[in-house]
């Protein structure tokens, strides 16, 4: 029986349930509903968990309540509770250098600036782990100037116009995420980045 450990990257609580940042969590409550499962939070883990069978596999799907720059604490405690090798585990990100609807998944890198990620690396000691990041595009520029933060910009709330390119990004993520444990890794990435959201 394969394991496979996907966690969302986000912060906890009502007041960003639809924030840009919280992507990661979004993605992940998609995957959840679509197999009739819920999340319930396990201290231990410092997460709320779901699990369900995907053919012959487990998935494990966490989504840290550690507020995004700890989500290194939540990941290593799943690491260690669970005594994973890193390759089975699956961060899902939002990033303000991707171009909306972008996806990019990567072996191991660099934080790229994002905080969550930041806190990952500092926590496991190491870069090397897959990363799925989706696109939220940078914050809008007024007037030639851009005066609208990145703060305001990745906990500001998705629009419906965004949603409707996202929930396009969620599906095809999600339809490969199922897919790990039958297709070989390296189809799924190329799969991934080669994502078109003006596709029909």
């Amino acid at each position: 029986m394969k394991e496979i450990f996907l966690i969302g990257l986000g912060n906890p609580g009502k007041k960003y349930s639809k924030s840009r940042h919280n992507i990661g969590f979004l993605l992940l409550e998609n995957l959840s509903k679509k197999y009739n499962s819920n999340f319930f939070l396990k201290d231990k883990l410092k997460s709320s968990c779901s699990e369900f069978q995907i053919n012959d596999s487990t998935f494990r799907l966490f989504l840290p309540n550690t507020f995004m720059n700890n989500s290194g604490d939540a990941v290593r405690a799943i690491v260690d509770w669970y005594k994973i090798n890193l390759d089975q585990i699956f961060i899902i990100v939002d990033d303000k250098d991707l171009p909306l609807g972008k996806i990019r998944f990567r072996k191991k890198g660099s934080s790229g600036g994002h905080n969550g990620l930041k806190s990952i690396i500092e926590k496991l000691q190491t870069q090397n782990f897959n990363r799925i990041r989706i696109g939220i595009g940078s914050p809008p520029v007024i007037n030639g100037k851009n005066n609208f933060n990145t703060i305001s910009h990745v906990l500001g709330n998705i629009s419906i116009e965004e949603k409707s390119i996202l929930d396009k990004v969620y599906t095809r993520v999600i339809e490969s995420l199922e897919q790990l444990n039958t297709k070989k890794e390296e189809f799924i990435i190329n799969e991934l980045n080669s994502f078109d959201k003006d596709q029909p």
